[in-house]
């Protein structure tokens, strides 16, 4: 068979769709934003934006008397700014090779890295989720475990279709040898010839090892809030855009102890409701804390969310037993100074993944190109060093993630 000169259009075209392949968490979010990036032709730029605008919500009249509502709808915005590149470079011998050669030995390691960026980047966005089931640092390893995820997501009203999960390979296999025991005989089989979890309970089920570990803060004590929050403290409109409140936490143990961004607590007596119903549910509230903190004296301002809305068409707490939320306890989830695996079960519109093509700049040489391949765009450009008659590639790709909403995902750990 004759040799392939290799353009660089060629290893565009087999970069991207192995970088495709190897995508995990990249292949279960919503990627119809790009849509709105297509308008744009010619490429773009670190820190273009599109905004995404947040559904409005109602309450239901009672009776014949008719009684209007103000529309308020909230934003969000999504920016292109992750710019992730690999370079590597070939003599000129090397680009005689095949390309099935060439793709084995040298572009698909690349791509490799390349794709596990993006989905580490995707699943770091469990920092904006505040739900977590099940007791961190336990291993997800039978059925019931891995239910309480799903049950979480119906209990808030999320919609069925389309739900995956991401779990470490320590969960992944606590799980699925759980599976063999089983007496369907596909799934059990599944579970041992292939190591194949598949769809369980509704959600289509996978393995990767970017599933991030949290680091908690040095945080003791028995913390509780500081400060009067009552149900005027919020309203919807104040915060529709950003979701967050800042809530200031004393009773620390330490001047200069720590709160992690992607901690996740919950305040006595504040209770989560169905956010169609607004009916109370029978579990606190869980509040994720969006930024760093450090204790001065026994105390520290939290920055969490979703913000606290008691009454009114988004109502998201029912609190209970008080008025005030002054002096009620705040409990962290899991230990302090501890590593816990981020598993998550969520549905695709919780997050979304742009790729977009990268603009050509002036002067790139002739045979750069760009490449998409089902939503993900490569560029190529090669540079060739005459001296040492060298030529070297370099790829890179232009994305942005978002949270669109977090209530849509929850995380999930083992039970005791």
């Amino acid at each position: 068979m004759a040799n392939t000169t290799l353009t660089a259009d060629i290893i565009a075209k087999e970069a991207v769709m192995i970088l495709d392949n190897n995508l995990v968490m990249a292949k279960q979010v919503y990627r119809g934003y790009e849509s709105e990036f297509d308008k744009k032709v010619n490429g773009y730029e670190v820190g273009e934006t599109i905004s995404i605008r947040k559904p409005t919500d109602f309450t239901v009249r009672d009776g014949a008397t008719m009684s209007t509502q103000d529309v308020v709808e909230g934003k969000l915005t999504l920016t292109v700014d992750k710019r992730k590149g690999v370079d590597f470079k070939f003599t000129s011998q090397d680009l005689t090779l095949k390309i099935e050669d060439l793709s084995e030995r040298v572009i698909k390691p690349a791509m490799v890295q390349l794709a596990n960026q993006i989905d580490s980047d995707l699943m770091a966005l469990y920092k904006k989720v505040p739900n977590w089931v099940g007791t961190p640092g336990q291993v997800v390893n039978s059925y019931a475990d891995f239910a309480k995820a799903p049950e979480r997501l119906d209990e808030t009203a999320v919609p069925m279709d389309g739900r995956s999960a991401v779990l470490s390979p320590q969960d992944h296999w606590g799980l699925l040898g759980s599976q063999t025991a089983l007496y369907m005989q596909d799934v059990a089989k599944g579970a041992y010839r292939k190591g194949s979890l598949g769809e369980i309970g509704g959600v289509d089920t996978f393995m990767s090892q970017n599933v991030p570990t949290l680091t908690t803060g040095t945080r003791s004590g028995s913390t509780l809030v500081n400060g009067s929050i009552i149900t005027t403290t919020i309203t919807y409109d104040a915060i529709k855009n950003t979701n967050v409140q800042t809530i200031n936490v004393d009773a620390f143990g330490g001047a200069t102890q720590t709160v992690k961004a992607g901690e996740v607590i919950t305040i006595a007596g504040v209770y989560d409701v169905n956010p169609v119903t607004k009916a109370p549910l029978p579990f606190l509230k869980m509040f994720v804390v969006t930024a760093d903190a450090t204790a001065s004296g026994s105390a520290a301002d939290l920055i969490i969310s979703p913000a606290m809305v008691w009454t009114g068409a988004f109502k998201n707490v029912d609190v209970q037993g008080v008025t005030d939320l002054n002096n009620q306890a705040v409990t962290f989830m899991g230990s302090a100074s501890t590593n816990y695996r981020q598993n998550m079960v969520f549905m695709k519109n919780a997050f979304a993944l742009v790729s977009v093509p990268l603009i050509m700049p002036p002067g790139a040489p002739s045979g750069s190109t760009r490449q998409s391949y089902k939503g993900t765009s490569v560029r190529v450009i090669p540079v060739y060093d005459g001296i040492t008659d060298e030529s070297a590639w370099r790829l890179d790709v232009l994305y942005g993630t978002q949270t669109i909403d977090g209530r849509l995902a929850t995380r999930l750990s083992g039970s005791a």
